[in-house]
């Protein structure tokens, strides 16, 4: 028997409201003592009442229109009840048949191979997504040293959206690049930080295994599923399906697949995933209207949320492709970074005010972006977003390297000055006396004088010694301070020593 995973994500996405769902507690809980951050409302007081925030039902419907869903234009509240030390109320106020959203889809670019000159290859895979839908977070269990348990209810009642896909995932892989492209969206949108480390993004995974034919076509139903609770990085997620598909597989040739529905949590240290308990079915949860919020009319909020959409990253990374020429693997890594997207747009716009847009213009802009200039950020640990480099001044130094007024070399050296300084690329290269030698009349006397000062090199380089014209070379940009030409000091160098 031939098997291929089938795998379902449900991912709890914390929206960026300043206060709770249904009360007025600030959701700014970092480094806050346990439990200063509650009220009534959402300790679950007796006579109290939960007010939606219009805030949250904004950011679920524009994440739903994001995702390609339909937007349910008369959605409700539902009370899921469960008992957990959690949950003050003994029940979570979620939505369950109408929710925010239904039906949508996200695509993917999920890398395939990698090619010898180490261009990544990708396919495009379609996740489908059942449903979006709005739901207040519990509070925290944190286990003490001394064995008991103590429930902080600081995060209880945060804004949540529940995003539920389809079993349309088939590796690890696969579950790896939706998550990174649904951070990337609720960055985009503005909606969520995504912050896996701090909560912010969580995931819940569902997997099994379906018998497949020759052709990797599906044979019979669906088999009992496992779910994996709470992956809270994306390696987690990673190793945790990767582990869970050989578990399972195992588990089928020795004859004892899986029968019932388990909830599994993941161990990172160990590296294994552990059975917690079996799962409860949607019947045991009792859903019902939940009778102190009034249904959601979504319709006209829906047309008005359209009409604000901002540009979504699968659309800018095509547009980055085709307007300005970049890379597709050049593309993805500058969208990935909305602040770093922004500064490579605007810098764009001021290279071609003074220059004729080309390939060479796009790749030494991307050059110089990503590596060169992302490099000195990070040796900082400034954010693009934070530096002192202006696109027009990184434009204007970009124009210095083009022309052939500043060299590669010096270049770095400027680059860094300018993001301490904040000061234009021309200023810079006249304080720091960055100016481009290109004159063989200025280079000779300096060429003749390194040969007069190491008569030995010389002897080896006309005896054979050919690679002794990097030393001579390395001899002059040094007394040069960067600034020759490479090419025309090697051309000086040659004739010197012919």
């Amino acid at each position: 028997m031939r098997f291929l995973p089938v795998i379902g994500l449900e991912t709890h996405v914390q929206l960026s409201t300043k206060s709770k769902l249904f009360c007025g507690c600030s959701t700014d809980i970092e480094n806050k003592g346990p439990n200063s951050n509650v009220c009534p409302i959402c300790l679950a007081h007796p006579g109290t009442l939960p007010v939606p925030n219009e805030q949250a039902v904004r950011f679920a419907v524009l994440l739903g229109l994001a995702l390609n869903g339909t937007i349910t234009a008369h959605s409700k509240f539902d009370r899921k009840h469960y008992f957990y030390p959690d949950l003050p109320k003994a029940y979570q106020i979620s939505q369950f048949d109408l929710p925010v959203m239904r039906e949508g889809y996200l695509d993917l670019e999920v890398v395939s191979s990698a090619t010898p000159a180490t261009s990544v290859a990708t396919d495009v895979v379609r996740i489908g997504l059942e449903r979006l839908h709005l739901e207040e977070d519990a509070g925290k269990n944190i286990h003490g040293a001394d064995g008991k348990t103590y429930v902080d209810f600081n995060r209880g009642g945060t804004a949540l959206c529940e995003i539920v896909t389809k079993p349309d995932f088939h590796s690890a892989a696969e579950a790896k690049a939706y998550l990174y492209e649904l951070r990337l969206l609720v960055r985009t949108l503005g909606v969520s930080n995504g912050d896996m480390e701090k909560g912010q993004l969580r995931c819940d995974v569902n997997i099994s295994l379906r018998e497949v034919d020759d052709n990797n076509n599906f044979i019979g139903p669906l088999n009992t599923k496992t779910e994996l609770k709470n992956l809270n990085s994306f390696r987690a997620v990673e190793r945790a399906i990767a582990y869970e598909i050989t578990r399972q597989t195992e588990l089928w040739a020795a004859g004892t697949p899986p029968l019932k529905t388990t909830t599994r949590g993941w161990n990172d240290v160990a590296g294994v995933t552990e059975e917690q308990r079996v799962k409860e079915d949607a019947a045991d949860y009792r859903f019902f209207p939940e009778p102190d919020i009034p249904p959601l009319e979504l319709a006209d909020l829906a047309a008005e949320m359209r009409r604000l959409m901002p540009e979504l990253p699968a659309a800018k990374r095509a547009r980055f492709i085709s307007e300005f020429g970049f890379k597709a693997d050049d593309a993805r890594q500058l969208v990935e970074n909305p602040a770093l997207s922004n500064f490579a747009e605007q810098t764009y716009s001021e290279l071609i005010v003074d220059l004729e847009p080309s390939p060479k213009l796009t790749k030494v802009l991307a050059g110089w972006l990503l590596t060169k200039l992302t490099a000195l950020l990070t040796d900082r640990k400034v954010e693009i977003a934070n530096a002192k480099i202006t696109p027009a001044y990184f434009a204007e130094f970009l124009s210095f390297i083009t022309n052939g007024q500043l060299t590669a070399a010096k270049g770095l050296e400027v680059l860094g000055a300018m993001l301490d300084n904040g000061w234009s690329a021309a200023h810079t290269m006249e304080s720091l006396g960055a100016v481009k030698i290109d004159s063989s009349a200025a280079l000779q006397e300096m060429v003749n004088d390194i040969i007069a000062k190491n008569p030995n090199e010389v002897t080896r380089y006309k005896n054979g010694e050919t690679k002794l014209l990097q030393f001579f070379l390395g001899q002059l940009m040094r007394a040069t301070k960067g600034n020759a030409d490479p090419d025309l000091a090697t051309q000086t160098i040659l004739d010197a020593l012919a």
